[in-house]
């Protein structure tokens, strides 16, 4: 990570000896972890690497109408690169910053998984708990399990595509959780539990209930002691963005019904209560670079390796090497996450045996998740083959698809200017 990120983690480590006596105290756990990635070079990336880097940055956001965007890269045998690129809207020209807070999206669903494996570690809950043991108001569901839920494979719907026009109209409405789930739960089921992936973020909210009433505690809080205060990510919770914020774009359909990306919304105020425990995290890019880290390597719960064990394939047709499990995507090496939230298209990978890590996010929303999966991974076939700095030795593995191929489908996707 970059200076700054080392100079707080080496803040919150001093910080960290004064809370482990406090905690001794009060008999709580100590919940800190290190992450075990491979140390960064403290240099920055190659000027052709950062150049081909933030091309396909610019090329994304034209794609999609985004006006700004934030990216991470870190490769550890050969430096890294954190920037803010391009201005807060069409309309408003200050400058995006690499230390602005946004939407994290789907990023969400993994560390709610995070708080569901180390809860089963503590023997708090089981992971083949029925939800209906602790979400009552849901009975015609037994037969589906909190790890179900956590592997998006309890064929439960999604609530998103009915509500967005609503979240658009009425941003600052307070949404109940149970209410989001109600729509999911109205789709109907489309698999069997535990037979096949099937994206729900209405599962993703009832497994936070769950563990809201497992552990008797509000998601936020549970996410923030079992995931933010472990990894000292000290700008990212269960809570709206707070300081200097990222503004938040949709490109609305004009008249011919095509996006007017010229004259996009402001919908930066969105209610956070749109995604609870699906999409409701903010963050700003060095912690989710640091959380992706955690996440690949499963820091956050050492003494469990079968998290990602048998994963499913995350899409009908998806390529061997594209899976699904525990709250989280695997592409070839990389495990992550990716998704769009009102404002914010955001996604962040690392490889836990390189320490390759990707982080991104486009300040517009219009085109949908999957060009942050794209320019996520385009981003890191491209620092994949960054060279070794001195005294350093480049990885050998790579991933199974190159630059190209996804500069490609991120022009194919485009809703804006045709991006080459």
């Amino acid at each position: 990570m970059r200076t700054r990120l080392a100079t707080r983690r080496a803040i919150a480590a001093a910080s960290a000896g004064i809370l482990v006596a406090l905690t001794l105290v009060a008999c709580a756990p100590d919940r800190h972890v290190e992450v075990d990635v491979p140390a960064q070079t403290d240099a920055a990336l190659p000027e052709d690497t950062v150049e081909q880097l933030q091309d396909a940055v610019t090329h994304a956001m034209t794609a999609t109408g985004s006006s700004g965007a934030i990216v991470g890269v870190w490769a550890p045998w050969s430096g890294s690169w954190v920037a803010g690129l391009g201005t807060q809207s069409p309309t408003d020209d200050a400058e995006v910053t690499a230390d602005m807070q946004f939407r994290a999206a789907r990023v969400t669903r993994a560390m709610i998984c995070d708080v569901l494996y180390v809860a089963a570690a503590e023997g708090k809950v089981k992971l083949n708990d029925s939800v209906t043991t602790w979400v009552t108001s849901v009975p015609a569901l037994t037969d589906i399990t909190l790890e179900q839920l956590c592997d998006s494979t309890s064929g439960i719907g999604s609530y998103a595509a009915h509500l967005t026009p609503l979240w658009l109209s009425n941003p600052t409405r307070t949404w109940n959780p149970r209410e989001l789930a109600s729509f999911g739960l109205g789709a109907g089921r489309s698999i069997e539990p535990g037979a096949a992936y099937r994206d729900s973020d209405a599962g993703y909210v009832l497994l936070g209930l769950a563990l809201e009433s497992a552990l008797g505690k509000p998601a936020a809080q549970l996410i923030e002691e079992y995931v933010v205060e472990p990894l000292d990510l000290d700008a990212t919770g269960l809570v709206a963005p707070s300081e200097s914020v990222l503004m938040g774009l949709y490109a609305p359909p004009g008249e011919d019904g095509k996006p007017n990306c010229a004259e996009p919304l402001d919908v930066s105020d969105v209610s956070i209560t749109t995604g609870f425990t699906d999409s409701g995290v903010s963050s700003d890019i060095d912690d989710l670079g640091r959380y992706a880290q955690a996440l690949a390597t499963g820091a956050l719960h050492p003494d469990r390796d079968d998290r990602f064990a048998d994963p499913l394939p995350a899409a009908s047709g998806a390529p061997s090497w594209y899976t699904a499990a525990g709250g989280a995507l695997q592409a070839g090496s990389l495990v992550g996450q990716f998704g769009a939230v009102p404002g914010y298209i955001t996604a962040a990978f690392s490889d836990p045996v390189s320490g390759l890590t990707v982080a991104v996010v486009l300040n517009d929303s219009a085109a949908g998740a999957s060009i942050g999966a794209y320019l996520a991974w385009e981003l890191a076939a491209i620092a994949s083959k960054a060279p070794a700095a001195a005294g350093q030795t480049a990885p050998e593995a790579g991933l199974p698809w190159t630059p190209q191929q996804y500069h490609g489908r991120v022009a194919e996707n485009a809703i804006c200017a045709p991006a080459a």
